[in-house]
């Protein structure tokens, strides 16, 4: 295909995905209202909590047009989500042509598996926040209120998710490694305690509380999947060597016969 033609499918394909994001956009501006519920119920899980504790805390909304930028930004972000399968689409399907084969079929496998994997982490981020807001705004001392603004709010939901959702990751990163030859399973055991240590010290400086409850909520899961993807590097490593000393063998008949 000329340069012009892959312009112009590439032209084609980013109309397609932010008429997506708009469609989505609208979509999510219209359900604003069960959305803003649901962004909000973990505060309002806790509200009764630091009320007994005397911490009076409310989330409020600042400025003339604030009200507006708030609702767009949610609207924004919701759908982006909401409309990620049409745009990654159109994003694979300009890149998928010039990959092969096997390629395409590596490419499907990750996509598949770090979706499901990336929302997990984010639903196991709402979960969580509860505790992690009950954390943060019990440090408020005595005689004094808490104002949250929308925007601080939905940037602490947006940040726990986010950090949570790629923490997720970490299993399909280290196979995606390992599949391409860059580490070894033996690689990987060798420093398996250094990477502990590494999880552990990233879900601190990761997650915006103090409270190490959150940061267990967050490294065990991660160390648990870092130790299934170790164990998928060995079985491919082994399956590797094994296909290896097939070939090697297929090569040295001839010459022994």
């Amino acid at each position: 295909m000329p340069l012009i033609e892959h312009l112009r499918e590439l032209r084609s394909r980013l109309v397609r995905g932010v008429l997506a994001i708009l469609v989505g956009t609208i979509v999510a501006w219209i359900f604003y209202e069960p959305i803003l519920e649901f962004l909000t119920q973990p505060y309002n899980d806790i509200k009764p909590l630091l009320e007994e504790r005397g911490i009076e805390s409310d989330i409020v909304i600042t400025g003339i047009g604030g009200a507006f930028n708030f609702q767009l930004k949610i609207s924004l972000v919701v759908g982006i989500l909401i409309s990620s399968p049409v745009w990654l689409w159109q994003m694979w399907g300009f890149v998928l042509p010039a990959m092969h084969r096997n390629e395409k079929r590596w490419a499907a496998l990750l996509t598949a598996t770090g979706a499901p994997l990336f929302v997990a982490g984010a639903a196991l981020a709402y979960v969580v926040m509860p505790k992690a807001m009950d954390v943060l705004i019990g440090f408020v001392p005595d005689g004094f209120g808490n104002l949250v603004t929308g925007a601080e709010y939905f940037n602490f939901i947006i940040r726990m998710m986010l950090v949570f959702g790629v923490a997720a990751e970490i299993p399909l990163v280290v196979v995606l490694l390992n599949r391409i030859g860059a580490v070894s399973a033996a690689q990987l055991a060798r420093a398996r305690p250094w990477t502990l240590i590494g999880i552990f010290v990233f879900a601190a400086v990761a997650t915006p509380t103090t409270d190490p409850l959150t940061m267990v909520i967050l490294a065990a899961p991660m160390t648990v999947l870092y130790l299934f993807a170790e164990v998928i590097a060995k079985l491919t490593d082994r399956r590797r060597s094994k296909a290896t000393d097939e070939l090697a063998d297929d090569e040295v008949s001839p010459l022994d016969d």
